[in-house]
């Protein structure tokens, strides 16, 4: 089961709106198939092991990181799959809490005869799917939130100057968590201050995550990297309503896809957004700034992962903070976290944190 999940990781951020799903099948000691959910989330990871294993396939256990599928959707039932190449047992780590499975799976693989069990590396299981059932349970992607920053949390000095604060190495990390989300996601200024591509680089991917973009008045570059890229990597853009066809109707013809969404006063609500973000089928997003929406979506209680990089440097109350004003007035109403994670990453420091 620890190699079937490792195995789902391949998948992150390649496999939405489907789960990142792995399978390992064994037969008398020994791997005859393993497999992943495929990019586009398909094929799933049964159907890929399954046809690696081949004939070897009959009287194998199978150990799947989430259960089975039941239903027809765009393939066939992977419980049926298992069913017809007649494996004696599946084990599975979490079941599906998506309707349209929901135990359903296991029942049909029981009724054929198959042995099942259940929970094997749950936890590992549901912290990697953790984005999957929050877009069934709450309609949002998971959230993860990147501040790179100087020892005293600024991004820039008074000028604008951010280039590099912090070192390679902590900028390839950034790379690689980029390459298992499904989105990264940057507010309006950070757009027009820096275009970025946000692509994943020298890493090999056959898939780029798709960029967002939240701006209200769409108030964004019509020329540059990000507009020029818009059709080989897709690009999402979260705006705010009734806005008039001159200004969405350039973007639309460029080939990006536009998702209008509430206002929480003069700024887009970032529920709405993640909202949007979910009906589209993301499940993980990075968040990579800038200050004012890193401050809205701490504020608004949707972040459930920070990643820190700290840089041994100090720039001064001058300097441009790496979160907005929040307008706490007591510690009790800071959103807190949990460390799980702090190590050195090139001359820099690496803090991961968990939503408490």
């Amino acid at each position: 089961m620890a190699l079937a999940l490792s195995l789902g990781r391949r998948g992150m951020g390649n496999a939405w709106p489907n789960p990142a799903v792995g399978c390992v099948l064994v037969r008398g000691g020994n791997i005859v198939g393993r497999g992943w959910t495929q990019p586009g989330g398909r094929p799933h990871a049964e159907v890929v092991a399954l046809a690696q294993a081949g004939d070897a396939a009959a009287g194998a256990t199978a150990y799947v990181t989430l259960e089975p599928c039941a239903h027809f959707g765009k393939t066939p039932p992977c419980a049926d799959a298992l069913i017809k190449a007649r494996v004696a047992r599946v084990v599975i780590a979490t079941t599906d809490t998506d309707p349209r499975v929901a135990g359903q799976g296991i029942a049909r693989l029981r009724a054929a005869g198959i042995e099942v069990q259940t929970g094997l590396m749950e936890a590992e299981a549901l912290a990697d799917l953790s984005g999957f059932f929050m877009r069934l349970a709450d309609g949002r992607p998971r959230v993860t939130l990147k501040l790179a920053s100087s020892f005293d949390g600024r991004i820039a000095t008074a000028s604008g100057e951010s280039k590099w604060i912090t070192g390679p190495a902590a900028r390839h990390h950034v790379h690689g968590l980029r390459m298992r989300n499904d989105a990264v996601m940057v507010g309006g200024g950070t757009a027009r201050a820096d275009d970025p591509l946000l692509t994943v680089r020298d890493m090999g991917v056959s898939r780029q995550p798709t960029r967002v973009i939240v701006s209200r008045k769409l108030d964004l570059p019509r020329a540059g990297r990000l507009w020029d890229s818009i059709p080989e990597v897709p690009l999402i853009l979260c705006h705010g309503p009734n806005l008039p066809e001159d200004v969405t109707a350039p973007w639309l013809t460029q080939g990006a896809t536009l998702i209008e969404c509430a206002l929480d006063g003069r700024q887009v609500d970032v529920r709405s957004v993640l909202q949007g973000l979910g009906a589209a089928g993301l499940t993980r997003v990075f968040c990579e700034g800038g200050g004012n929406l890193a401050a809205s979506l701490l504020l608004s209680d949707v972040v459930d992962e920070l990643v820190g990089y700290t840089a041994g440097m100090a720039l001064g109350a001058e300097g441009q903070p790496a979160i907005g004003a929040m307008g706490l007035g007591a510690l009790a109403e800071a959103p807190r976290f949990r460390l799980v994670e702090t190590r050195a990453i090139g001359p820099d420091v690496l803090h991961r944190w968990l939503r408490a």
